[in-house]
């Protein structure tokens, strides 16, 4: 992530490649995005293009892997990853994908991918992920990870805070979250200091001034573009909940089955999510207790470390050795 110069904070790719390290495991970062530019003659992206994925193959044949991890690596071609596997043959191919199924153009990303990958993670999980079966590979749900050095605060256990609740999230009018959020504003008015970011005039933060924000707020929402689909949220959860703030999900996609009452606030509707609001903001030790189970459970249980572990022995169809809560959302 050379070219983005350090302005973005917490990034899912970074945080498995903690926990590829953190597991004892040979790391060799390749970022496709980085080196079309430093292959590419005089900035000529389609011949950078092509140096990169001839030389995505030079590498895999010098450093000879186990296992490959892709993520959104978009420049580099299925024909190279099929040009890989006929040279290593006892290589495996993993995929981890973030974006939401709901959009077109990612279930034919994915489509393309599913055949010259022995797995694939996608943090949906539910019946949708068989389409990306073929009988030869492994699809399954993963969890938002989450890491102690980019996750590093620990919000469950401060009293002091530039604001009460905060939402971040880029959304235009049409967006439910749009009118939701006007109603909510409204609503807590003369209650509490609520921010937005990204949506409602509000400016989108980034890198520093994203961590700022998270660390300087008691609650948060979290609130996709679409809800109900089966155990869907955007990273924004690992980073609200494993920053230790209070977090608000809407009881809908089976979130249930990965957390309790006592760990998150679930909320139904939009009068019963500023009640609850409410509550929680005039009683902060109960704030503190469930803030503190949520960012405990999420360390425990969706760390890196632990997710990638789980990519492995899924990928290499070895036995489970951790309790995995979300391990029977695979499909094969």
């Amino acid at each position: 992530m050379i070219r983005n110069y350090g302005n973005i904070k917490f990034y899912t790719g970074c945080k498995l490649s903690n926990g590829i390290i953190r597991g004892n495991h040979r790391l060799l970062e390749f970022s496709d995005r980085d080196l079309v530019r430093y292959e590419s003659p005089l900035h000529i992206r389609p011949l950078g293009k092509k140096i990169v994925n001839r030389k995505l193959i030079e590498t895999c044949d010098n450093f000879r892997p186990d296992l490959i991890i892709i993520g959104h690596c978009d420049l580099i071609t299925e024909k190279t990853l099929q040009e890989i596997r006929k040279l290593l043959p006892e290589t495996k191919i993993a995929h981890w994908f973030l974006d939401a199924l709901w959009a077109p153009r990612n279930i034919a990303r994915l489509q393309a991918r599913m055949h010259c990958t022995d797995s694939i993670f996608l943090t949906t999980g539910g019946p949708h992920l068989k389409q990306f079966c073929t009988g030869k590979n492994v699809v399954s749900y993963m969890p938002n990870p989450c890491d102690p050095s980019w996750e590093s605060h620990n919000n469950a256990e401060k009293k002091e805070f530039d604001r009460d609740l905060v939402f971040c999230g880029v959304g235009l009018e049409t967006d439910y979250r749009y009118q939701l959020l006007v109603n909510l504003k409204k609503d807590l008015l003369h209650t509490l200091r609520f921010d937005t970011f990204g949506i409602l005039g509000g400016t989108p933060v980034w890198g520093q001034a994203y961590e700022k924000v998270i660390s300087k707020s008691k609650m948060a929402l979290n609130l996709n573009r679409e809800e109900g689909w089966p155990l869907y949220s955007s990273d924004r959860l690992s980073q609200l909940i494993g920053n230790g703030l209070l977090t608000y999900i809407w009881d809908k996609g089976d979130m249930r089955r990965l957390f309790n009452d006592e760990q998150v606030v679930f909320f139904k509707d939009q009068d019963d999510l500023a009640r609850q609001i409410r509550s929680f903001h005039a009683d902060d030790e109960k704030r503190q207790h469930i803030a503190k189970n949520g960012y405990n459970h999420y360390h425990e249980h969706f760390s890196a470390q632990r997710t990638v572990q789980y990519m492995i022995e899924s990928t290499f169809n070895l036995p489970y050795s951790q309790d995995y809560i979300w391990s029977d959302e695979i499909y094969k």
